[in-house]
C-alpha cells in the first residue's frame, strides 16, 4: 500500500455542510464497524484531486435523482470535495449532503498538474474503496479518473485502474470492457505500446477475452441467452488470407475455433474497419452483442465516437461490479467550473440499472 501524505495543508478549506457525514478508515478493522450501511450500493472514488474528478462528483450528485444520489458514498478527502462543492454552480450544491469515507488529508496539489501528492490521494481512495467492496459493504465500485503520470510519481507500479484493481483483489486476469448506448467492446490488450500489444496477442489471450465476453450477460443485458460475439482482426482486412500479417491465422482463428467447440456463440475474425458498424444497435439489436478488439485504440475509438458522455468503462473478472467514466482527468479544464458530469451520471444510472436487472 502507498501511504498518502498527511502533514501538508490543503489549498483551500470550506465550511463543513451540516448534512455531510464522514468516516475515518481503519485498515485493520472491517469497514462495517464504522457505521457504513450495507444498503449503500456505490463506493465512488474521488479520482485525481488535480483533475476534474472532485467537481464532476459534486455536480453529478446534485443532478441525479435523490434516491440514487443517496446510495453513493464518496471515498476521498473531505477538504478537497468540499472545495469542489463550494465552487459548484448547481442550484442544489449548497444543500448537498456529501457522504464521505475520508481516505487522505492535507494533500497539497496544483490544479491541472500531476504530482506525487495527487497520486497518493487517488491511490488511497482506490485501496479503501476496493477493500470495502471486497468485504461486501457496497454492491459496486465507481471510479473517477486518475492520472497515470501522477500514479508513477507516487511510486505505483500500475499504469491504471484495471491493473491496480486486479492486484488488490488478487485475481490473475481481468478484462476491460466498454459499453455505450449502441455498442459493446472488450479488449484483448490494454495499457501497452502498440508493439507490446501486438506481441501480447496469443491463442490464450484471445480465448480469455472471448470467455470474459461470453460470461458478461449481466453487463450486456443478455439475460437468458448467450451473447453474440464478433472478433475483430488485428491487421487490415483481417490479414486478407495472410497478405497483411499472420496473427489472424496463427492466434485469433484458433482461439475462435476452440471457443466454438465449448458452445460459445463467437465468429470472426472480421476486418476491424467494418465489424463495429455491423455490431452497432440501430434499433434492431445489431448483428452482434459485443466485439472483441485486439488493442486499446482499435476498440475505444468506435465506442467514443458513439458518444463519450454515454460510455461506461467496466472491469470484468473482479468479485464485484466496477464501472468508471470514459474520460480522463482533463487537466486543461480542471477546477475551472467547465467540466461536465454527464458521463458520471450515466455511469451511476447504468450501474444501478445493471444491479437491479
Amino acid at each position: 500500500m502507498v501511504t498518502p501524505p498527511t502533514t501538508s495543508t490543503c489549498l483551500h478549506n470550506t465550511k463543513r455542510s451540516r448534512q455531510s457525514r464522514s468516516y475515518r478508515v481503519n485498515h485493520d478493522e472491517p469497514l462495517r464497524s464504522h457505521g457504513i450501511r450495507i444498503v449503500n450500493r456505490f463506493a465512488l472514488t474521488m479520482g485525481d484531486p488535480a483533475g476534474v474528478g472532485p467537481e464532476v462528483i459534486v455536480d453529478a450528485l446534485c443532478s441525479l435523482e435523490e434516491e440514487l444520489a443517496n446510495e453513493v458514498v464518496v471515498f476521498g478527502e473531505r477538504a478537497i470535495l468540499e472545495r469542489a462543492q463550494a465552487m459548484c454552480a448547481h442550484p442544489r450544491a449548497r444543500a448537498l449532503g456529501l457522504n464521505i469515507v475520508e481516505t487522505s488529508s492535507g494533500t497539497k496539489f496544483e490544479p491541472g498538474v500531476a504530482s506525487a501528492a495527487s497520486g497518493h490521494a487517488a491511490i488511497a481512495a482506490i485501496e479503501a474503496a476496493t477493500r470495502a467492496c471486497s468485504e461486501g459493504a457496497y454492491s459496486a465500485l465507481i471510479t473517477a479518473p486518475i492520472n497515470k503520470t501522477a500514479l508513477k510519481l507516487a511510486g505505483s507500479p500500475f499504469p491504471g485502474h484495471t491493473e491496480m484493481l486486479a492486484a488488490l483483489c488478487g485475481v490473475p486476469h481481468v478484462a476491460m470492457m466498454f459499453t455505450s448506448e449502441r455498442l459493446n467492446v472488450i479488449l484483448v490488450t490494454i495499457h501497452q505500446s502498440l508493439r507490446e500489444a501486438i506481441a501480447g496477442i496469443s491463442i490464450e489471450s484471445v480465448t480469455r477475452a472471448i470467455k470474459f465476453a461470453h460470461n458478461a450477460n449481466r453487463e450486456l443485458g443478455c439475460a437468458g441467452r448467450s451473447p453474440r460475439i464478433a472478433v475483430a482482426g488485428l491487421n487490415p482486412h483481417a490479414s486478407e488470407d495472410g497478405l497483411f500479417g499472420h496473427e489472424e491465422a496463427e492466434f485469433i482463428s484458433p482461439a475462435i475455433a476452440a471457443c466454438r467447440t465449448t458452445g460459445i456463440d463467437v465468429s470472426g475474425p472480421y476486418p476491424p474497419d467494418t465489424i463495429f458498424m455491423r455490431a452497432v444497435d440501430r434499433g434492431d439489436g445489431g448483428e452482434f452483442d459485443i466485439v472483441v478488439a485486439m488493442t486499446h485504440d482499435h476498440g475505444l475509438i468506435p465506442v467514443k465516437l458513439d458518444g463519450i458522455e454515454r460510455a461506461v468503462n467496466i472491469t470484468l473478472g473482479l468479485p464485484f461490479l466496477r464501472a468508471s467514466v470514459d474520460h480522463g482527468t482533463a487537466y486543461d479544464i480542471a477546477w475551472q467550473g467547465k467540466a461536465s458530469s454527464e458521463n458520471l451520471q450515466y455511469v451511476l444510472r447504468w450501474a444501478r440499472r445493471t444491479l437491479l436487472s
